[in-house]
């Protein structure tokens, strides 16, 4: 059985069009409230076969204190509550048996919590980064303040009001016949080839980033491009946009500072690589949409 694609699913309700300001203030008085915590950028998890990532509100007595609070939404009639903690909380709670404290890649590549508590994850620790990451205000300088919820924070300086950012990056699987061009990267897993990506600039449609990107990296030409499925990617806090593209051109230039490496691959390449059964090459993780991508394509 295929693996769904990581973090793409969150069955929390997020209350987004009725944001009560009030949320994080009747979630403390609420004894069924569910906290998702991190210490710095690690999740702490209920340690199981799998795990959880909701932990009980009094799990908050455990922590010398918290930095931010955000109110991700309801599960059912539960609130679920995401909190920060500092990173040396981390110390002091892993020498306990019935919790780990794991980063999330780690935690999607070994299944340690329910598929549909990724997704939570992923939501949790995009915002509490853009809180770690924007106390003071970025059209005057003074401190901001977390309001509705902590899905904002403003300014009593200058009453500007600055809100989470998701930064959208398309990643296309660049196909000519029987081919599909990918590359890699020094930072990647050994034998490791993956689908192309770069972020989306302003004023650029989606397809056009594609374009560009795929020829800024590879040298090569893309004519038509569909779009086949998104990702969050929450690092820290990215939406990826699966694209299918086709090459107009073949011969491959790439100037060995963003990739190692970039070539053409069969599908018969492509069918073993996914199997693990290649002898030189290896296909992306499993939790990424690049893994769908090629194996979408392959099937197709």
């Amino acid at each position: 059985m295929t693996r769904p694609i990581a973090y793409i699913s969150n069955p929390l309700v997020r209350h987004s069009a009725e944001r009560d300001p009030e949320a994080l203030a009747n979630a403390a008085r609420d004894p069924r409230t569910a906290m998702v915590v991190l210490a710095g950028d690690l999740p702490v998890l209920q340690a199981g076969e799998p795990g959880t990532s909701l932990l009980p509100a009094s799990f908050l007595d455990r922590l010398p204190g918290h930095q931010e609070q955000v109110f991700l939404g309801t599960l059912g009639d539960r609130p679920v509550v995401a909190t920060l903690a500092a990173p040396e909380a981390a110390e002091s709670l892993q020498d306990d048996p019935s919790l780990a404290v794991v980063d999330l890649r780690s935690i999607a590549v070994r299944g340690l919590v329910p598929a549909e508590e990724l997704g939570m994850l992923a939501m949790a620790k995009s915002l509490l980064d853009w809180h770690r990451r924007h106390r003071f205000c970025a059209n005057c300088g003074a401190p901001t303040q977390p309001t509705q919820a902590g899905f904002r924070r403003d300014c009593a300086s200058c009453n500007a009001q600055h809100f989470p950012r998701t930064d959208p990056v398309v990643i296309m699987l660049i196909t000519r016949g029987d081919r599909c061009l990918m590359g890699r990267q020094p930072r990647f897993a050994e034998k490791m080839y993956s689908c192309l990506a770069g972020f989306l600039e302003p004023g650029e449609t989606i397809e056009d980033a594609v374009r560009r990107e795929t020829f800024e990296e590879a040298g090569i030409r893309v004519g038509a491009v569909r779009y086949m499925t998104s990702q969050p990617w929450p690092f820290p806090s990215n939406v990826m946009i699966g694209c299918i593209g086709e090459a107009l051109t073949e011969e491959i230039a790439f100037d060995g500072e963003e990739l190692e490496d970039a070539r053409w691959f069969t599908k018969d390449d492509v069918r073993r690589m996914l199997e693990g059964t290649h002898e030189q090459f290896n296909a992306p993780s499993p939790i990424a949409i690049a893994n769908h991508l090629v194996r979408e394509w392959v099937k197709g």
